[in-house]
């Protein structure tokens, strides 16, 4: 019986942050999509360097500012290809995109502390500049 009891407490506090939560997930989603609309991947493909040293971090920097969904990643990743931009640029924008958010800093902040947020983002951030260099070293060898 007290566990049960203990159950519905946690559901209904569940319930109540999800409640109080709503309001800011329904406004980063709504700016999110704004900014993706407001940035067709034709208008991405000219703030990328076509190669380069800072190429990768230039494009993590854009994909952290224009995050978006994965799908979306792969037509990105295609249209920036036939643009002529380096898989090093690419590769660093498209996981920016994927895990890097500025635009969810509230949200997340909110449910799950401002401290975790800017590290966690901080965190991808690196990686994604990272991995960018790691896939031009890598990619020509296979």
């Amino acid at each position: 019986m007290g566990s049960v009891n203990r159950f519905r407490r946690a559901g209904r506090r569940s319930v109540i942050s999800f409640i109080k939560v709503l309001p800011i997930v329904i406004g980063v989603l709504g700016l999110a999509s704004l900014l993706a609309a407001a940035l067709p991947a034709g208008a991405l493909a000219r703030f990328l360097p076509m190669e380069g040293t800072f190429g990768p971090l230039l494009g993590a920097v854009v994909g952290g500012v224009a995050a978006g969904h994965p799908l979306t990643s792969y037509v990105l990743a295609g249209e920036f290809g036939s643009a002529g931009i380096g898989l090093a640029t690419i590769t660093a924008f498209i996981v920016s995109w994927v895990t890097v958010g500025l635009v969810h800093i509230p949200i997340e902040s909110a449910t799950l502390g401002m401290r975790f947020a800017l590290w966690r983002n901080a965190i991808s951030f690196a990686s994604a500049v990272i991995i960018g260099y790691l896939a031009a070293i890598v990619m020509p060898l296979l």
